[in-house]
């Protein structure tokens, strides 16, 4: 952090250096994917790497994608609080792969929105 902080200096650019390169850093990194424990034998791979967690979920509120409904029904359902789901582990992942699918398209069309807007802001600027 200390690093980029040196990075980013102290002049009237530093905030657009610092969205910028905090983009720009972060655009390679990995994409979290939703996944059904029950497919996949490597619990390793259940581990979240920047939290250093060997098991993590992620969800927010229901209302917002329909992974975190699957991710709440499945939670409440593990601490007994609601009956188990009555969907294979197959059909579970089936639903993850489409929600990776669309988060994925999501995140390219921010991206060639953002490229869209960025040529024809350097068009306009002489």
């Amino acid at each position: 952090q200390k690093s980029l902080s040196d990075t980013f200096g102290v002049d009237k650019y530093s905030r657009a250096r610092k969205e910028v390169l905090t983009y720009m850093f972060s655009r390679p990194m990995q994409m979290a994917l939703y996944f059904c424990t029950g497919v996949l034998a490597d619990e390793t791979l259940f581990h979240h790497y920047a939290l250093n967690v060997p098991f993590y979920t992620h969800f927010t509120s229901p209302i917002r994608r329909y992974a975190d409904i699957i991710v709440h029904r499945l939670l409440s359902a593990s601490l007994g609080a609601r009956s188990p789901i009555k969907m294979e582990k197959e059909a579970i992942q089936k639903q993850a792969d489409h929600c990776n699918d669309r988060k994925m398209a999501s995140k390219r069309v921010q991206e060639l929105s953002a490229d869209l807007f960025f040529s024809i802001f350097v068009r306009v600027r002489p």
